[in-house]
């Protein structure tokens, strides 16, 4: 994906980047290949790519909410920053909290943070099971980007849903794992409110932004051990 076709595609997004996002792309998109030599972050590498694969790709994100709101958003397991740096750049009001438990990752990034001189955003590294406690019903939005079985990862994204708060998980083709999620999403007293399901522009690939909504406070027993959640039963 050209810069050109990147602009044209968000527009499609309702999305109008400005010049200090596409400088801030830019700048990202060469400290990505930088680093990726050294630290191994993705292996996606060309520029057309990490437009089309990353960069856009987080930007889809927008069909599911209104992110141009002051909300705090934790991105569990970010990577390289796909979506929640990405989201970041383009809505500036958002409290991002990238969380990855790669060393590596989270120096890469702090180093983009501080390149492109972002306000309000912070790196953790830690596994999702082990956040501190006063993370516990405070974000308005989790995300994750293919990380995790829908079932193991809601477990480790509700506990930290406000009530009302959304997760959304960006995901590939999930009909079966919606089907797997249905037990544990009642016992986190939350619902699936919506799938949406596109194609990326170009290779056509499938996506889907599966949105459930946190209806009550959780049970203090969640998140478990994670061997916990993998074992458990469906």
């Amino acid at each position: 994906m050209t810069t050109e076709k990147f602009i044209s595609e968000l527009s499609k997004l309702n999305i109008k980047p400005t010049d200090q996002n596409l400088k801030d792309l830019a700048k990202y998109k060469d400290l990505l290949i930088e680093y990726n030599q050294k630290f191994n972050l993705t292996a996606i590498k060309t520029d057309k790519e990490i437009y089309l694969k990353h960069f856009y790709d987080s930007l889809t994100l927008s069909k599911a909410l209104d992110l141009s709101k002051d909300l705090k958003l934790l991105d569990i397991g970010t990577g390289a920053g796909f979506p929640g740096l990405v989201l970041k750049i383009f809505y500036p009001a958002l409290e991002v909290t990238l969380l990855d438990s790669n060393h590596k990752k989270i120096m890469f990034l702090e180093t983009v943070i501080k390149e492109l001189n972002l306000k309000n955003i912070t790196c953790l590294k830690s596994r999702a099971e082990s956040l501190p406690k006063e993370f516990r019903e405070y974000f308005d939005i989790v995300t994750s980007r293919a990380v995790s079985n829908l079932r193991i990862l809601s477990e480790l994204s509700i506990p930290y849903l406000k009530v009302g708060g959304k997760l959304i998980a960006m995901k590939g083709t999930p009909d079966e794992e919606i089907k797997e999620s249905k037990t544990i999403l009642s016992k986190l007293d939350s619902k699936i409110t919506n799938v949406i399901k596109f194609n990326l522009p170009l290779e056509e690939s499938n996506r889907s932004l599966i949105i459930i909504e946190k209806l009550k406070k959780t049970n203090n027993i969640y998140p478990r051990n994670y061997d916990k959640i993998v074992k458990s039963k469906l």
